[in-house]
């Protein structure tokens, strides 16, 4: 790959640039709405028109409006065979910031009590969620190449969620599935309690 100067006048002169297409355009696959007393939310690969597969390099999860019959944290896990486990190995880091209504307290923080060390348990995507009827959580996971065979499974999420005590919540959470196998299903679910409302939307990215 080669370098490409420009001279100081070299932009201003320019006459036309050259077209860029195929820059990560989005394709819906599926959206599941989130009816009172929902306990899991499953999307797995060849059921109920999902793909998640190698038709797409990366895929997007993204939240409107989850809101959870009582305070919760919402989360995640990874399975390799279909769905009928949902435990595959991970490593993450949390970090969040927080301000609360009242403004008498704001913080940003890592909370180590929140990430994973190569275990295999549900990773969370927030603080908590409160179940205030104005309470909710939104936001996006984004995983990369999960049908790959030779490498970990990187994905990355952002959320903002209220919680229960008037507080912004501002989340981080990054980190790898353990795991050579192609994922080929992802579940999500509070860690108390159900969802009684919301949506959660599967795009790929071309």
């Amino acid at each position: 790959m080669s370098i490409v100067k420009l001279n100081n006048n070299g932009v201003k002169n320019a006459t036309a640039f050259g077209s860029i297409t195929g820059l990560g355009d989005l394709a819906l696959i599926k959206t599941q709405t989130i009816s009172s007393g929902t306990g899991t939310v499953s999307f797995v690969d060849g059921t109920s028109s999902v793909v998640l597969d190698n038709t797409y390099k990366e895929y997007i999860f993204f939240f409107n409006n989850l809101h959870p019959s009582q305070s919760a944290a919402i989360t995640f896990n990874f399975s390799v065979d279909t769905g009928s486990n949902y435990n595959v190995s991970k490593t993450t880091s949390f970090f969040a910031a927080q301000h609360d209504e009242g403004d008498s307290e704001a913080s940003l923080g890592y909370d180590s009590d929140k990430d994973l060390a190569n275990a295999t348990g549900f990773q969370r995507l927030d603080f908590s969620t409160g179940a205030q009827n104005d309470n909710n959580f939104g936001g996006y996971l984004h995983l990369f190449d999960p049908s790959n065979t030779t490498f970990v499974k990187h994905f990355i999420s952002v959320s903002s969620t209220v919680h229960s005590n008037t507080y912004e919540n501002n989340s981080y959470v990054a980190g790898y599935g353990n795991t050579t196998s192609a994922i080929d299903a992802i579940q999500f679910k509070t860690n108390v309690g159900t969802l009684d409302a919301g949506s959660i939307s599967l795009y790929g990215v071309n």
